[in-house]
């Protein structure tokens, strides 16, 4: 008997998913745990996994479609289990009339390299016609299919006695390709939640300036032995961690969000830093950094980045918050007005060190200089607490023995 390929729960308050690419196409072999497609949520991608191993026999729901938790999206039948083409002995086959091709439903049989290449020119398989043994796509088949989708179709040709177009005519008839990609639940999800704290919230960015130089000279003196203590790098992120909860336990209303017509004031930390991953900008949530060291800080953001990269992120990691980090500077950015992530209060934005001039004591002196940007919601944070966060942040990062110290 056919096992259904059911979509599970996925977080909560998630109550359906876009499908995303099949991994495996009708009528390929699968393992058990094996990944068989992914499922896009509105806060992270989960993969649906073959519950025994068999064969993936039905396809429901194409990439692209919509489907609620619990729908069923497809079937596998179990390796053993009798199939149109194996019966169990004794029992005829019954034969059955060739299907009409307008009638048949099934999904062609995909090759692996031509899997690949489906995705990568964003085709479907019922878009192409295989060439190959039994009517299974080829790569050859989704390059094919590819070029004529992206050649334009020749102009009807003009009579005769038409005057031929002119160089300025001509360069005009050039075709102008574009692709349109679908936003994907992920994206549109980020979208709407960025515009709804924009009209929601009352946001205010202020600005200030750090001198990375002290931190630059602590990484460098004991960088590698932090490294060969721990197996992890000193990055600039766990110094910005620890600063900001600094900061944030001084001035509280930073780190508390609007609740109807209450302010909620957290008494833990929990930081969201803002990664990279293939279906955009995430922020996963490191626990109660408070009780956090250095190496545990970072060892965690270097979890986060990779598993961003893979699309393993879990629900869970993605929720919650009471304030975050956002770096820009990865990017080469030099200047940005980050936007709150909701319904938390405030998020730092990092951006580029660059050397510049700057005055000491009466001299110009080359820096390595990082502009800073604290984007806050003025319903709960005055212009006073952000100023002096921001500026507590500051004289944490020059002078880094604050952290050890406490003052």
């Amino acid at each position: 008997m056919p096992i259904e390929l059911k979509v599970p729960e996925v977080g909560e308050s998630i109550t359906e998913v876009e499908i995303g690419a099949w991994l495996k196409s009708a009528g390929q072999p699968v393992r058990k745990d094996e990944p068989l497609v992914t499922l896009e949520s509105e806060k992270a991608t989960v993969e649906l996994a073959a519950p025994e191993s068999g064969t993936l026999s039905q396809v429901l729901k194409q990439k692209g479609e919509v489907a609620k938790v619990g729908e069923v999206i497809g079937y596998v039948e179990q390796d053993g289990a009798p199939t149109e083409t194996q019966k169990p002995k004794g029992e005829p086959i019954a034969s059955k009339p060739e299907p009409k091709p307008e009638a048949q439903t099934a999904e062609p049989r995909v090759m692996p390299a031509a899997q690949v290449a489906l995705a990568e020119h964003h085709l479907r398989p019922e878009e192409v016609r295989g060439t190959g043994p039994g009517g299974r796509i080829l790569k050859e088949d989704v390059l094919k299919r590819a070029e004529e989708v992206s050649t334009p179709k020749p102009a009807p040709a003009q009579a005769a006695h038409a005057p031929s177009p002119g160089p300025e005519k001509s360069r005009s008839s050039l075709a102008r390709p574009e692709e349109v990609v679908p936003m994907s639940r992920l994206r549109r999800t980020v979208a709407e939640r960025l515009v709804a704290a924009q009209h929601q919230a009352a946001l205010l960015t202020t600005f200030n300036e750090i001198d990375m130089g002290n931190v630059m000279a602590l990484r460098k003196e004991h960088g590698e032995s932090f490294h060969q203590r721990y197996q992890v790098k000193l990055g600039f992120m766990s110094f910005f961690v620890k600063a900001c909860v600094d900061g944030l336990k001084q001035f509280p209303a930073i780190n508390a969000e609007v609740r109807e017509n209450n302010i909620v004031y957290h008494n833990y930390y929990d930081i969201g830093v803002a990664v990279g991953s293939g279906k955009g900008l995430v922020v996963p949530v490191l626990r109660n950094v408070e009780r956090m060291s250095f190496a545990e800080v970072e060892s965690g953001i270097g979890d986060f980045g990779r598993r961003a990269k893979e699309n393993k992120l879990k629900v869970d990691e993605l929720q919650g918050g009471t304030f975050t980090i956002s770096n820009g500077g990865v990017y080469g950015s030099l200047l940005s007005t980050p936007i709150v992530n909701p319904p938390q209060s405030g998020v730092l934005g990092l951006h580029a060190i660059q050397e510049r001039p700057v005055a000491r004591e009466g001299n110009v002196v080359i820096r390595p200089m990082m502009y800073v940007a604290l984007t806050y919601d003025h319903r709960v944070v005055d212009g006073r607490e952000a100023v002096s966060f921001l500026k507590r942040v500051k004289e944490v990062m020059e002078t880094p023995a604050r952290m050890l110290l406490e003052i």
